[in-house]
C-alpha cells in the first residue's frame, strides 16, 4: 500500500477533521498520541515513514513539537480549528484509508488512557531511560524501536 510522506501538521489536520466530523472533541494531547500511533503503525504494516518529523519522549507521552507549538493555544480544551474538506482530499486515498485504520483503534480513548498506555510501552520508555518522570525532554523516540515493539504486538496478535 503506496502512500506519500506527509507532514506531521497534514496528519494532524486528518485526525481533527476526523474528530469534528464524528462531534468528538480532540485535545493537542490526544493528538499527539494518535500522531505517534499513526507513525508506529505505519512502519510496522507500511514499512515507512508517515511523516518525517521527529516524536520526542515528554514527560505526558510522545509528542511532535511543531504540532504541539500550533496547537498550545488551546490548552488543555478541544481544538476547535477548522479544517476544510479541500485541505483533507489532498492526503492521498491510500493514506486516508490507513488513517481510517489507526482512528477507531485509538480515537476513541481519551488522552490520559492515550498517555497512561505509552508510558507503559517500551519505545517511549526507552527514549526516557534516566529521566525522572516530571523532567522534560527532548530524546527522540526511535523509529526502529517503535517498528520493533509494535511489530511483535502484531505478530502477538495473531498467534492469539
Amino acid at each position: 500500500m503506496a502512500h506519500t510522506i506527509l507532514t506531521a501538521n497534514k496528519v494532524a489536520e486528518y485526525f481533527i477533521w476526523k474528530a469534528h466530523g464524528e462531534k468528538k472533541a480532540i485535545t493537542n494531547k490526544k493528538l499527539q498520541k494518535l500522531l505517534y500511533y499513526a507513525q508506529a503503525w505505519s512502519l510496522v504494516l507500511n514499512d515507512k515513514k508517515l511523516f518525517n518529523e521527529k516524536i520526542e519522549a515528554w514527560v505526558h507521552g510522545p509528542a511532535v513539537r511543531n504540532v504541539y507549538i500550533d496547537y498550545k493555544k488551546f490548552g488543555f480544551g478541544p481544538i476547535t480549528k477548522n479544517i476544510s474538506d479541500n485541505d483533507v482530499f489532498k492526503i492521498s486515498e491510500n493514506t486516508i484509508n490507513f488513517l481510517d485504520q489507526v482512528w477507531p483503534v485509538y480515537g476513541k480513548k481519551d488522552p490520559a488512557y492515550l498517555e497512561y498506555l505509552s508510558h507503559s510501552e517500551t519505545p517511549w520508555q526507552k527514549a526516557r531511560e534516566g529521566l525522572e518522570p516530571h523532567v522534560g525532554s527532548e530524546n527522540e523516540i526511535s523509529l526502529r524501536d517503535m517498528k520493533e515493539f509494535y511489530s511483535s504486538k502484531l505478530k502477538e496478535s495473531k498467534d492469539v
